[in-house]
């Protein structure tokens, strides 16, 4: 086997990206405090053609040199919107017929390897602070809870880690490739 190098990727370029016909989930980042994992979250968003990323709260906003450090100009192609009050995202979402899903720990939550995509359907994913997690307010607001099973002694993931897992398992049930 031969290690590929970046011109035997064959990836899109920046034009190609925003004209391709993009994966139906939205992400939502509310209140996270690091930049490399919204610069993270940017780059997974890239790498699955997410349809587009909002960005909450306290969650800084392109352009930012710590961002680009992990984004590595995928802010440049994943299509942001900035909104405050994350709750007026889910409204907005909700008008639209978006199902909403939080990932987080919660009582009654669905094991992201149980969930079940419906075909025809656009999700948005919702993230929460690295410390609070996902604010009550939107878990009510939820369609669904999505939890990541986890086996060892910790109690979470990190968000970014978090988020790659969650955006591919939705991305590969929905058999975009």
């Amino acid at each position: 086997m031969k290690k590929l190098i970046l011109d035997d990727l064959n990836r899109k370029n920046t034009e190609e990206f925003k004209q391709a016909v993009k994966t139906p989930i939205i992400v939502v980042l509310d209140d996270i405090r690091s930049l490399h994992n919204i610069g993270s979250f940017f780059r997974t968003c890239d790498a699955f053609l997410i349809e587009k990323i909002y960005l909450c709260g306290i969650t800084a906003t392109p352009p930012n040199k710590e961002i680009h450090k992990t984004a590595l100009g995928a802010t440049e192609t994943v299509a942001w919107e900035y909104e405050k009050e994350v709750m007026q995202v889910v409204d907005r979402l909700k008008k639209e017929n978006v199902k909403i899903l939080s990932v987080e720990q919660v009582e009654g939550s669905v094991m992201l390897n149980n969930f079940t995509v419906e075909s025809n359907v656009k999700y948005a994913l919702f993230f929460g602070n690295e410390v609070k997690g996902v604010y009550q307010q939107v878990i009510d607001s939820s369609d669904a809870v999505i939890e990541i099973p986890q086996l060892g002694t910790k109690h979470s993931l990190n968000v970014s880690v978090s988020g790659g897992i969650v955006i591919w398992d939705i991305f590969q049930k929905m058999n975009v490739l």
